[in-house]
C-alpha cells in the first residue's frame, strides 16, 4: 500500500521521539580512540577525503570528529592536502605511511566501515521507548488493513487486544482457511498504521560492533534528510545543531515473516570471522515490530526447542546475545510474535508451553454464508461475474461429500477459470460449466 494512500487516508500512531544528534564524542558514546580506529580505516578505504564527507560516511557532525582528526594529524597519521576558505569542514585529509600502517592494525582488529555505531545503552532505551505494547489499536484502524478478508466478527475482535497487548500469538487451524492472510494483515496494520521507529545502523557493546538496520528487511520510511544532496546544505547541516542522529534510521514498524527455513542458528549473533564484527540475528530486526513464523512445527529445528529458546524472552521481554568470547549482553524482546500452523497445538507443545503464549486464534473452516461472501469478493477482484449456480455446484459436489470447504477454494478455483477464458480468447466470465471444469482439475484429484 503506497505511502500518499496511508496518509492521506488512514489514521497513523504517533512517531516517538528521534534521538538527537550529539553534540561531543563523548556524546555520541564513543571513545577517541574508537574514533581514531574508524578515521584512519575510512580513508584508507575510500581514499582522500575532505572533513564534510567524513563527517557524512560517519553519520556524524563534524564538530564530534574534528579533536580526532587534528590528534590524528598532531599524530603525523593524516597529512592536509588543501582546501577551500570555509574552514577544516573543507580540509582534504589523507594517509602518511604511519597513518597507513596504523589502519591496516585497525582492519585486522575490525574491518567494520560505516555509520558510526551507537551505544548499546542508547540502543536499549530507543527500543523501549518504541515498544509495541505502546501502539495505538482501534476496531476502525484495524479495519482499513483487514478490510479484503471476509472474517467473522467474532474472529475479528479477538485480533485487536492481541495486537495491544504485544505479546504472543497463536493462530491455528485447518489448512487454507487464512491464517497467514490474517496474520500479514496484523503485519499490515504494524507496516502502515503503526507509526514509525528508529534502529540505527549498529550499535557497539564493550567495544564489540553489531549491525542492526538491515535495507532487505527494513523499509525506509518517509522522513526529512539530515544531509543534504547539495554541498551547501551538507555544511549546514554538519554545522548545525538539534537534528536526528544521523546514526539511526527511521523505518515502518518491521514486519519479518520465516518458515520452515527456520533454525536456532538464526536466532543467534552472526560472526563476520574475517571483518570480525556481528550482524543482529533475524528475530532481533523485529524489534519495535512483528515477527511472524509461518508453518510452525515444519522447522528442521523441533517446535520444543524453539520454545525453550523463547522461554525467557516471552515472559521477561528481554534476550541475550552472545559474542564470539561468551559475553553475554542483554538486549529488548519488544515484538509482537505470531505463530501460525495448521497443526494441533496440542501436538506441538505442551501445556506449560501454550500457556506463555497469550493468545490463541483458532481459525475454522468457512461457513457457507461466509464462503460465498470471500467468493464473491475474489470475483469482483478478478472483473468475472457472480455466479450462484457454480457456488452450489461446489456444495453438492464436494462440500456435502467429505470434503471441507477451505477460503483459498475461491481464489484456487476462480484463477482456473481466469485461466482457461484466456487460454480459449474469451471474456473472463464465469459458469457453472467452467467451475465444473475447474473443480475436475484442481480438487478431484486431491479426493
Amino acid at each position: 500500500m503506497s505511502l500518499s494512500r496511508r496518509s492521506t487516508e488512514w489514521e497513523v500512531n504517533a512517531i516517538p521521539e528521534a534521538p538527537t544528534s550529539p553534540e561531543t564524542l563523548q556524546e555520541a558514546g564513543l571513545s577517541p580512540g574508537f574514533m581514531n580506529d574508524m578515521l584512519l580505516k575510512i580513508i584508507y578505504i575510500r581514499g582522500g577525503l575532505i572533513g564534510r564527507d567524513l563527517a557524512q560516511l560517519l553519520c556524524l557532525p563534524f564538530k564530534v570528529i574534528r579533536d580526532s582528526l587534528k590528534f590524528l594529524k598532531d599524530e603525523k597519521c593524516l597529512q592536509v592536502d588543501g582546501g577551500e576558505l570555509v574552514g577544516e569542514v573543507s580540509y582534504k585529509f589523507s594517509l602518511t605511511d604511519l597513518g597507513r600502517h596504523r589502519a591496516q592494525e585497525a582492519m585486522e582488529q575490525c574491518a567494520y566501515v560505516g555509520p558510526a555505531p551507537v551505544p548499546i545503552e542508547d540502543y536499549v532505551e530507543q527500543t523501549y521507548r518504541q515498544a509495541v505494547t505502546g501502539i495505538r489499536c482501534t476496531p476502525e484502524m484495524l479495519r482499513q488493513p483487514f478490510s479484503h478478508l471476509v472474517l467473522r466478527e467474532e474472529l475479528f475482535n479477538a485480533i485487536g487486544p492481541a495486537i495491544i497487548s504485544g505479546k504472543s500469538v497463536f493462530i491455528y487451524g485447518p489448512p487454507g482457511n487464512g491464517k497467514t492472510a490474517i496474520a500479514r494483515a496484523i503485519g499490515d496494520f504494524m507496516n502502515n498504521i503503526g507509526g514509525s521507529i528508529f534502529v540505527p545502523y549498529a550499535f557497539i557493546a564493550d567495544g564489540n560492533i553489531i549491525t542492526v538496520f538491515d535495507p532487505s528487511l527494513h523499509q525506509v520510511d518517509d522522513q526529512n534528510a539530515e544531509w543534504g544532496d547539495d554541498a551547501d546544505a551538507t555544511v549546514r547541516n554538519l554545522l548545525s545543531t538539534g537534528n536526528m542522529d544521523a546514526r539511526w534510521v527511521r523505518i515502518r514498524r518491521p514486519v519479518i515473516v520465516t518458515g520452515g527455513e527456520l533454525n536456532l542458528d538464526m536466532l543467534d549473533l552472526r560472526y563476520n570471522a574475517e571483518a570480525k564484527f556481528y550482524q543482529a540475528p533475524i528475530h532481533f530486526k523485529a524489534n519495535g515490530g512483528v515477527f511472524l513464523i509461518d508453518d510452525f512445527g515444519r522447522q528442521l529445528v523441533s517446535p520444543k526447542e524453539l520454545l525453550n529458546r523463547w522461554i525467557l524472552p516471552l515472559e521477561d521481554r528481554h534476550d541475550f546475545l552472545t559474542v564470539a568470547s561468551g559475553k553475554k549482553f542483554q538486549v529488548p524482546f519488544e515484538q509482537l510474535i505470531i505463530f501460525s500452523t495448521n497443526l494441533d497445538p496440542k501436538d506441538l507443545v505442551d501445556d506449560a508451553f501454550l500457556r506463555r503464549i497469550r493468545h490463541k486464534v483458532q481459525i475454522h473452516a468457512p461457513t457457507r454464508d461466509v464462503y460465498e461472501k470471500i467468493f464473491a469478493a475474489v470475483c469482483k477482484r478478478l472483473g468475472m461475474n457472480y455466479c450462484e449456480e457454480a457456488v452450489e455446484y461446489l456444495y453438492e459436489r464436494y462440500y456435502t461429500r467429505g470434503r471441507s470447504p477451505r477460503a483459498s477454494d475461491c481464489r484456487d478455483l476462480l484463477e482456473i477459470v481466469q485461466s482457461i477464458c484466456r487460454y480459449r480468447n474469451q471474456p473472463v466470465h464465469l459458469t457453472r460449466d467452467l467451475i465444473i471444469e475447474a473443480s475436475a482439475s484442481f480438487i478431484a484429484e486431491f479426493n
